[in-house]
């Protein structure tokens, strides 16, 4: 077995979600975390944004979706448990849908103010 399909511990998975993915938590078997959204619209970009990551990584998630929230589920069935596999996806999901390029020094200003463009509340 490889190092990324090991699974890890109950104590191992909440260690690692205090740490480095705080907004994650661990239930009955999965790691999960809610995005919020403020509309349809933008919970269909999150589903939108959560597939292409998963198809990229070839470890698909399960999916809870609702008008203003996507819920997201990892675990490796392979492995029958929590493996590096979803940590790093989860990282990744929280890097992209999380992203606000108007807090960073770069060319992007990001979706305007107005509550007609936001899409994503994002976290604090």
């Amino acid at each position: 077995m490889s190092e990324t399909e090991r699974s890890f511990s109950e104590s191992e998975i909440n260690q690692r979600l205090a740490e480095a993915l705080p907004q994650w938590r661990y239930e009955n078997g999965w790691i999960r975390r809610k995005y919020k959204t403020n509309s349809w619209k933008g919970t269909l970009m999150v589903v939108n944004t959560v597939g292409h990551l998963a198809e990229v990584a070839w470890h698909h998630p399960d999916l809870v979706v609702s008008y203003a929230f996507v819920e997201v589920k990892l675990m490796t069935h392979s492995a029958k448990g929590i493996t590096e596999k979803d940590f790093a996806l989860a990282k990744k999901m929280d890097d992209v849908v999380m992203w606000q390029p108007s807090e960073e020094d770069g060319p992007f200003e990001g979706t305007p103010s107005d509550q007609r463009f936001k899409y994503v509340k994002y976290d604090k």
